[in-house]
């Protein structure tokens, strides 16, 4: 990527070019909890100006047309159409216009460009309908209903050229305007940049590709707006892919996905497929972003580092079944028993996540919600730390999982497992605040669970918790527990801290201890009706309402004295 392309700015004010994977992550990205991504305004097109205009008219019944051609840059063989402005300094716009069943465009420039697609219909049956190999900027402006479509085989590709997709292009995308734009591939990749792809306000894009990912930008993927429908149906592919770095920012995107787990020859490794794979970084700000994929061994949210959700509304459901088999067991303490299905770096197995980062994963803010039917719906495979947000995880592994130390100060945040831990910390385990309802499958398996076989331990010293079945043993907990000796499914349970009441809907199985905690005593009741009042976590919990009815509780100290390890934040 261009070093004045875009610029990300960590909250330690250190600033980093978004150069390529080593620059980023040498910048000290690790252990910063909140990331901004600040604009280039060379990213506008409104601040650029260009010398003058083409205009290509593509027809069903003739050769292309040609007008504005100042330079005689452009040479038209049927609608087979290459523009080549190599020897000129010149930035040229060009509208692309008409229908083709067989045709192309494909430019060639030392410049910034613009390609203006007015209710443009072209389909090359032997490679890519738009072929940019310009590196410099290259402004997509949408008008009207615009369809593009390869063929099965890229034929027509020089050795010396990339055409990975049907819209490719060696720069950066910059997608604008008011129209659509709908790319089929079966041959390649949707929409490609050997640079980045960027969406603004106004544009409606759908890419699908049977063969390749939908959207890739191999420097960055940026959404700052617009409606956006990425589908991708191979084996190992992406809805939207980077070797570096993804940042929604607003718009509403639409993932799906339903290849499964493959071996990849070129790589020597089997990869899965996943809604959005990020190489290097994760970053979610605004707008909505829902995902599906039911490929086997598939995630939602896949990133090789970490993954920053600091706003906007994600809803993740992932219903493909895991891949492979493997012996090795889970890492959860005495309390978590064994994963019924791990992935190792030994074996072809691929688990099928709703959100895995293999760095820490940091959430402050937004909506999100995530169902993973055969494993974990979000696990770090280093830190995690929840500061706010809306949270509702549901999985028949751990809801939510952190490889090293987990910990929850704000928020709201509901883990929902009916097959192991609701949260599992393979480090030590921290609830200091928020409102956290954590449910387990019960037998072997607790709510909130710590590593304690590892010597770390589950520390409760603040926010308020309704546990259904326990907290891990030799938990130390400066706040005060209480319990209940049953509970009943499927009922509405008001607990109440000072004056805050807080709903919890229970579900129709779970562990057999409710434990309950707040800032001040609580007192609990069940079957209790509420007035007004906010839904939150798919309706298992209401906040800002008034209770009403029920029957009161009687809660009894919780401790648990049995050894656990040394403490330490973080």
């Amino acid at each position: 990527m261009k070093k004045n392309a875009l610029f990300f700015v960590l909250t330690s004010a250190i600033a980093v070019a978004a150069c390529g994977k080593d620059d980023i992550l040498s910048s000290g990205i690790e252990g910063k909890t909140t990331y901004t991504v600040s604009d280039d305004t060379e990213d506008l097109i409104a601040n650029t100006t260009f010398d003058y205009t083409i205009t290509v008219t593509f027809s069903e019944s003739g050769d292309a047309q040609v007008e504005g051609d100042a330079n005689n840059i452009v040479t038209v063989s049927g609608n087979k159409v290459t523009a080549d402005n190599t020897e000129y300094t010149d930035k040229v716009a060009y509208i692309l216009k008409g229908s083709s069943s067989n045709g192309y465009f494909k430019a060639y420039s030392n410049n910034k460009q613009a390609f203006y697609l007015q209710d443009l219909t072209l389909t090359n049956p032997s490679g890519a309908p738009i072929n940019n190999q310009g590196k410099k900027r290259c402004f997509v402006v949408l008008t009207g209903t615009n369809t593009l479509k390869d063929g099965a085989n890229y034929t027509d590709t020089p050795d010396t050229e990339d055409e990975k997709a049907a819209f490719f292009s060696e720069g950066q995308l910059i997608f604008s305007g008011s129209g659509s734009l709908k790319v089929t591939a079966s041959g390649k990749s949707g929409i490609t940049s050997d640079d980045y792809l960027r969406f603004f306000d106004g544009v409606t894009v759908e890419a699908t590709s049977s063969a390749g990912h939908a959207l890739r930008g191999k420097d960055a993927v940026i959404v700052d707006g617009g409606t956006l429908a990425a589908k991708a149906t191979a084996a190992m592919k992406k809805g939207i892919a980077s070797d570096s770095l993804v940042v929604f920012k607003g718009g509403a995107t639409t993932v799906t996905v339903g290849g499964g787990t493959a071996y990849d020859s070129d790589d020597q490794d089997y990869k899965a497929s996943a809604g959005v794979k990020a190489d290097q970084l994760f970053v979610m700000q605004g707008g909505e972003l829902t995902i599906t994929n039911s490929g086997q061994g598939g995630k939602g949210i896949s990133c090789d580092g970490p993954g920053y959700f600091q706003g906007g509304t994600l809803t993740i459901t992932v219903t493909g079944s895991n891949y492979g088999s493997s012996s090795s067991g889970g890492q959860g303490g005495p309390g978590g028993g064994m994963r019924p299905f791990a992935t190792t770096s030994s074996d072809s197995s691929k688990a099928a996540k709703g959100i895995k980062c293999d760095g820490n994963i940091y959430i402050s803010d937004g909506t999100i919600t995530v169902k993973a039917s055969n494993h974990e719906a979000i696990e770090s495979k280093g830190k995690l730390e929840i500061t706010g947000g809306t949270v509702y995880t549901q999985s028949t592994d751990d809801a939510i999982n952190a490889a090293g130390d987990l910990a929850i100060t704000g928020g709201y945040v509901c883990a929902y497992s009916t097959g192991n831990d609701g949260i599992d910390a393979n480090g030590n385990c921290y609830i200091e605040g928020g409102v956290v309802y954590a449910v387990c499958s019960g037998g072997a398996e607790v709510a909130v669970d710590a590593n304690t076989e590892g010597g770390k331990k589950l520390y409760v010293s603040g926010g308020t918790l309704f546990a259904l079945g326990g907290l891990e043993r030799g938990s130390s907990l400066s706040q005060a527990c209480y319990s209940v000796s049953s509970w009943s499914k499927n009922t509405w349970y008001s607990l109440t801290v000072g004056e805050t009441v807080y709903g919890f809907k229970t579900p129709s199985s779970g562990g057999t201890t409710l434990v309950v905690s707040g800032s001040s005593k609580p007192t609990l009741s069940s079957g209790v009706s509420f007035s007004d009042g906010t839904e939150i976590w798919k309706g298992m919990g209401i906040i800002g309402a008034t209770a009403s009815g029920g029957s009161s509780v009687s809660l009894s100290t919780y401790s648990d004295n049995s050894s656990g390890g040394p403490g330490g934040r973080w």
